[in-house]
């Protein structure tokens, strides 16, 4: 199937949400909720967010069961931009970087900004392909776009599929939807939707008509 993109519009970008332990005063939960306040706070806006899933963390054993998201908005800066703007609101909601794929406070992944290849197809490919013992301990120096481990994570992939189901990775070809049937049913049927604290997202516009909520206007 050939592919578009409007080009009249910023590219859209694809963030992935995760939590696991407290902040101390809020909830894995109330944290996710908290994240996207703070980015419409500092002008992300025309945000699309997923439903809200459990799902047990990963490596398995590596600590409490996680809450898990997905939002959807366009974006008119770099993907560095964007990247360090994540980061910054990870540390405003007490994270403090530690062990990789450990139990985290709050985590803001950016999955992928369009069509976006960063830094070529080349790289972005041999990180996608390193086995999981090597991707738990190296640590690329430089943002790799689409995310590398995208395709294997149900995690991400089923929350991604009520924002962006239709999203294609500009690398494999593959969009969410495929990417998603393409996993375990075991690994899928292990992440279930759960409320939002209190039972929902705040929201301008109106909810999504199939699972999402929606903050008004994109950035800049």
């Amino acid at each position: 199937m050939q592919h578009e993109r409007d080009t009249a519009m910023p590219p859209l970008a694809l963030v992935a949400l995760g939590a696991n332990l407290t902040n101390g005063t809020d909830s894995p939960a109330r944290t996710l909720k908290k994240s996207l306040l703070l980015l419409g706070q500092k002008g992300v806006w025309g945000m699309k967010t997923s439903r809200l899933f459990t799902t047990p963390a990963f490596p398995a054993g590596s600590g409490p069961d996680y809450v898990n998201a997905a939002a959807s908005f366009r974006w008119s800066e770099t993907p560095e931009a964007l990247l360090a703007l994540l980061h910054a609101v990870e540390t405003e909601l007490g994270r403090v970087r530690g062990a990789r794929w450990g139990a985290r406070v709050i985590d803001l992944d950016l999955v992928a900004l369009g069509d976006a290849v960063r830094p070529d197809a080349a790289t972005q490919s041999r990180w996608a392909a390193l086995p999981p013992d090597r991707a738990a301990v190296d640590l690329p120096d430089r943002l790799i776009l689409p995310h590398p481990r995208l395709a294997e994570r149900s995690f991400v992939l089923v929350p991604l599929a009520d924002v962006a189901p239709d999203w294609w990775h500009p690398v494999t070809g593959q969009d969410v939807a495929a990417m998603l049937a393409a996993r375990p049913d075991a690994e899928r049927a292990e992440i279930r939707p759960v409320p939002w604290p209190g039972q929902d997202m705040p929201s301008t516009d109106g909810p999504n008509a199939s699972s999402g909520l929606v903050f008004p206007a994109f950035r800049r």
